[in-house]
């Protein structure tokens, strides 16, 4: 015999449970009616009459109980429906809110206040942010995680001398802009685009919509910042150069002239005295020119940093004892490696422990050295009693210095080992007392 096939339940609908419980709870009422009236003595045309009559209402109660209860769960689902659907434009109408049904449907009406009110304020904020990406001089793309290109701007279209229509739904090693996609960023990357060519910055971040990864791409064009900065960096090197160069040139030509005059009549011991004192200046200052050449050729040729495991407090013992100038107290911080090139970080912290022993003497003050440290890097502070920073504008300006002997580069050099380093150095007047405090950033 073939197996018996299961047996599926059919669900019993809401609205039949609620009649079916409004008839079972007169039932008992009528039935005893019935009874009473075939035992009472009753003449069969009034029994049947008010049994007629018993079970008419009986009835018509069970009915109304079920239009009571059904009609507003009704109202409440096409309400419901309604707000499912985006319309926010149907209201239920209630008469008391002490009662469970106005209040449900009060609710449902407030319900759908703040569901407009939301999804007007959502299409406000889209619509801004759709005009100023439209308007804004910068290239935007979005890719979904299939690297189809979902949305391009204006700025875009007009980068890849294409309209939207064309460019979304292709793919972005269609559009030649798979290589944005992966990579460092931020980065700058020359590139020629239909539109035209130059050095462009690429950014990207990630974002989800729907649920599904996306990538977005913003392109910028620097050509022109980078050509103005790379202007102003090379009117500055070109005034340095000079003034350095004219300083040295102008006392050596003229002093080559008077030794010349003086080669050219009888020499005594004084003028021989001359000679050697005019040798002597025309010495100096090429030395001086040579150093100043050798400092700039320091600055500009700085060797990417050799990494290796560094501990900290040892290190730090070190180049304290190297200042034999002033005393330098050096207040212990936590044990702590990092992976840094040793000699480039001694040379920018003996930078910076040299300018607070400068500036710590013409006041007879003092130099703290510290460190401390966190999950992401080492910091090591070099706090000094001098007179404090002025004309901070010019601090980081290459050659540029207060001190009579000074080449300023040192805490240029010194903030260029931090960033080859992925660190910072910080200079600021100390807020506790006079001096200056400078901080060496060292990424862990």
């Amino acid at each position: 015999m073939p197996p018996e096939r299961p047996r599926t339940r059919v669900p019993v609908p809401h609205e039949r449970r609620v009649l079916l419980l409004a008839l079972c709870a007169g039932l008992p009422g009528v039935v005893g009616t019935l009874v009473l009236l075939n035992l009472g003595g009753y003449s069969s045309k009034v029994a049947w009459t008010v049994g007629a009559l018993v079970a008419g209402i009986w009835l018509a109660v069970a009915f109304a109980l079920r239009e009571r209860v059904i009609r507003p769960l009704q109202t409440l689902s096409n309400m419901l429906a309604a707000l499912r659907e985006g319309d926010f434009s149907l209201r239920a109408r209630f008469g008391d809110t002490d009662d469970a049904l106005g209040l449900a449907l009060m609710e449902i009406n407030l319900l759908g206040d703040t569901l407009r009110n939301q999804r007007l304020g959502a299409m406000e904020a889209t619509a801004l942010l759709r005009a100023v990406m439209q308007e804004i001089d910068v290239a935007i793309f979005a890719f979904d995680g299939d690297a189809t290109l979902r949305l391009a701007n204006r700025a875009a279209e007009r980068l890849l001398a294409q309209p939207s229509e064309r460019l979304v739904s292709k793919r972005a090693a269609t559009l030649g802009l798979a290589e944005f996609l992966d990579g460092s960023v931020p980065r700058v990357s020359d590139r020629a685009f239909p539109a035209r060519s130059g050095r462009w910055e690429i950014r990207r971040t990630t974002f989800r919509q729907d649920g599904r990864p996306h990538t977005l791409v913003v392109i910028t064009d620097v050509t022109r910042a980078l050509r103005e900065e790379e202007l102003l960096a090379w009117q500055r090197l070109v005034r340095v150069l000079s003034h350095e160069i004219n300083n040295s040139l102008a006392p050596i030509k003229s002093l080559a002239g008077s030794l010349a005059r003086l080669l050219d009549r009888p020499k005594d011991g004084d003028e021989t005295r001359d000679l050697r004192h005019g040798l002597g200046v025309i010495e100096g200052r090429a030395d001086a020119l040579a150093r100043f050449m050798s400092a700039y050729a320091r600055l500009a040729k700085l060797p990417p940093p050799q990494r290796r495991e560094l501990d900290v407090g040892p290190w730090m013992r070190h180049v304290v004892a190297l200042e034999t100038r002033a005393p330098v107290k050096l207040d212990p911080g936590p044990d702590v490696t990092v992976r840094a090139d040793s000699d480039q970080l001694e040379q920018a912290l003996i930078n910076l422990i040299r300018n607070a022993v400068d500036a710590a003497r013409e006041t007879s003050g003092g130099v703290l050295v510290t460190w401390s440290a966190n999950a992401d890097a080492v910091e090591v502070t070099v706090a000094d009693d001098g007179p404090g920073l002025s004309g901070g504008a010019n601090l980081f300006v290459p050659f540029y210095t207060t001190k009579p002997d000074g080449t300023g580069i040192g805490l240029v050099l010194s903030r260029q080992v931090a960033e080859a380093h992925g660190g910072t150095v910080t200079l600021e007047n100390r807020r506790d007392r006079g001096g200056a405090l400078a901080t060496l950033r060292i990424r862990r």
